[in-house]
């Protein structure tokens, strides 16, 4: 285990590579489930489920590192939970914008 120390696995991480992992699934299912096609939006070229998803995770990663490079990670908020307190971080806000970013890019592009 000491080999990945260096990695912050935080709750937010953990969540992140969890909701990422549902995401895929779900694309995969989709795809079986219902064959996509190719479909024009705002951008004027055609595009698939696939597209905009790679799309939407490309802004949220770049959302996320412009959070942090201009806003920071303080807490935001403190939940006391038992005899330990958990901070929230403002990171959350910005995975709240990125899943708003995500779904005007699934409806628009």
């Amino acid at each position: 285990m000491e080999n990945i120390a260096w990695m912050a696995w935080t709750p937010p991480t953990a969540v992140f590579f969890a909701l990422l992992a549902a995401t895929l699934g779900t694309m995969t299912w989709l795809a079986a489930a219902y064959p996509e096609a190719e479909r024009i939006g705002i951008l004027r070229i055609p595009t698939t489920r696939g597209d905009r998803l790679f799309v939407s995770l490309i802004s949220a990663a770049v959302i996320h590192l412009l959070w942090i490079g201009f806003i920071g990670t303080d807490p935001i908020a403190t939940l006391p939970i038992g005899e330990e307190s958990y901070e929230i971080s403002s990171l959350w806000l910005a995975t709240l914008i990125s899943f708003g970013t995500a779904a005007t890019i699934f409806r628009t592009v």
